[in-house]
């Protein structure tokens, strides 16, 4: 009888126990619950803002560094203007009629052009980042790894389009991608089977310097997001260091 006393109150305190865990553990979890979203002991709305407008800010600079340097286009592989479509399929035709060296001088041109409207995206770029909103920069924090560049590129690309298309036509003239091209649309004419180019050359050369600049610029967020050692900055370290 004793025995049995024993065993039954033994058998009561492990029901407690395990009650009183599982109660904790809820308490836990609900506890975690509020302070998620009342955002205790989380980074401030003002830090978050700061910390993505800083990243940008350093990815953008690094970006147009890189692609603006002396080869920048031409000499990367990832951002490389190629030859328009309309050229690449009569490609050996116009190389084996003696034009080799002309086909080459007008890719070479279109990249050059490009490097040299590079520079001026930095303050197109940094003025657009200060309107960056709390909300965006919450869902650009949560978001893939190219998410801040993806964000940029659809609120600002219409407007970098207008504003670069300038600089790179008169960027094309200082080059001579104008010359080249029209030289080598001239001999293409002359090549039976060939015939004219007839594509509008600056809205090509455009889209291509920028789709290349987007992409340097989401590489370096890259960088930033997964590489603690391209996190320059302590606020870039607090804030991605939290994801």
């Amino acid at each position: 009888m004793k025995t049995f006393r024993l065993l039954f109150i033994s058998m009561m305190m492990v029901m407690v126990i395990a009650q009183l865990t599982q109660a904790q553990s809820q308490w836990g979890d609900m506890l975690k619950g509020a302070q998620k979203a009342l955002g205790v002991g989380g980074l401030s709305d003002s830090k978050i803002v700061d910390g993505l407008k800083e990243a940008l800010q350093i990815g953008t600079g690094n970006a147009v560094q890189t692609v603006s340097t002396v080869g920048g286009y031409y000499n990367n592989p990832k951002i490389r203007i190629p030859l328009p479509g309309s050229v690449q399929k009569v490609e050996k035709l116009i190389r084996m009629a003696g034009y080799g060296t002309q086909v080459d001088a007008f890719e070479l041109s279109m990249n050059q052009a490009a490097e040299r409207a590079a520079p001026e995206a930095k303050s197109i770029f940094w003025d657009a980042i200060k309107q960056m909103s709390i909300t965006d920069a919450r869902k650009i924090l949560d978001g893939p790894e190219n998410g801040a560049t993806l964000y940029f590129k659809e609120k600002t690309y219409g407007r970098l389009t207008e504003i670069f298309k300038p600089i790179v036509h008169d960027s094309m003239s200082e080059v001579g991608v104008t010359q080249k091209y029209q030289e080598l649309d001239g001999k293409m004419a002359s090549i039976p089977m060939v015939g004219s180019m007839r594509f509008d050359l600056d809205k090509y050369v455009n889209d291509k310097a920028l789709d290349g600049l987007f992409l340097m610029l989401a590489e370096e967020e890259k960088k930033i997001r997964q590489d603690p050692a391209a996190r320059v900055t302590d606020l870039l370290k607090e804030v991605f260091g939290k994801k």
